[in-house]
């Protein structure tokens, strides 16, 4: 029966229930360690691929100053309706639309005289169709001077398939490892006993910030994504 567990750590461990000493990994420490009443190979996998992210994030929004709260407020709430309508006729659906900010201050040119009122309202649009993305921030820039783009950020929507082959990987790269060591130690491999997943990174948001500000074409680059798996092996 194989006991399946989770567990989070960063070491690399290598046990071979046969002998005294030290054997070395392929890309860790290792330690060798004796089990006379069980002899046995506990070994660390790894598994790593990188994916293309799917969809962009785009952190916009307004900002305007005006000599009054009204004003600012209204001014700020009217650009946001336009920025908003901008990006729904980019493609981007209402449900891809969020709030994030929403802010009114007073502005000082000697404190604490006030020289204005500074208003703003962020959104962030979810763009699913990269193809489109140049086209969403041109939409978005067109609007006028009281939008600001702040940020892309990139994503991979549905990260279980990735993870899926990573762990394959690892699991391949611990028995091809346990392999070579039973073999080394004269054995041969038996069944995997427990199987633990140790380290799991899946990918990662990418901001791009310059992207805009360099008026390049969006890219979404690549994302890493990694597991490590420990797995104890019966030696016959």
């Amino acid at each position: 029966m194989i006991k399946m567990s989770q567990a989070v750590t960063s070491a690399a461990l290598v046990s071979v229930g046969l002998f005294g000493g030290t054997a070395l990994a392929d890309s860790a420490p290792s330690t060798a360690t004796v089990r006379e009443d069980q002899p046995q190979i506990t070994i660390v996998g790894e598994g790593r691929l990188s994916v293309t992210p799917d969809v962009m994030k785009l952190d916009a929004g307004v900002e305007v100053v005006r000599s009054t709260a009204g004003e600012a407020f209204t001014a700020a709430r009217a650009a946001a309706a336009a920025l908003t309508k901008a990006l729904l006729a980019a493609g981007i659906a209402a449900k891809d639309l969020r709030t994030n900010e929403l802010s009114l201050g007073p502005q000082y040119k000697d404190y604490p005289t006030i020289s204005g009122y500074r208003a703003a309202q962020g959104v962030e649009a979810v763009v699913r169709d990269l193809d489109t993305a140049d086209d969403v921030i041109d939409a978005a820039v067109a609007v006028g001077e009281a939008v600001r783009l702040d940020s892309v950020s990139f994503e991979v929507s549905d990260n279980r398939a990735p993870l899926r082959l990573a762990r394959e990987a690892a699991f391949r790269d611990a028995r091809t490892r346990a392999t070579q060591y039973a073999r080394l130690a004269g054995r041969r491999l038996g069944r995997a006993l427990e199987i633990s997943e140790e380290n799991v990174t899946p990918p990662r948001p990418f901001f791009a910030a310059g992207a805009i500000a360099d008026k390049a074409s969006i890219s979404p680059g690549r994302q890493d994504v990694s597991v490590s798996v420990r797995v104890v092996y019966e030696l016959d």
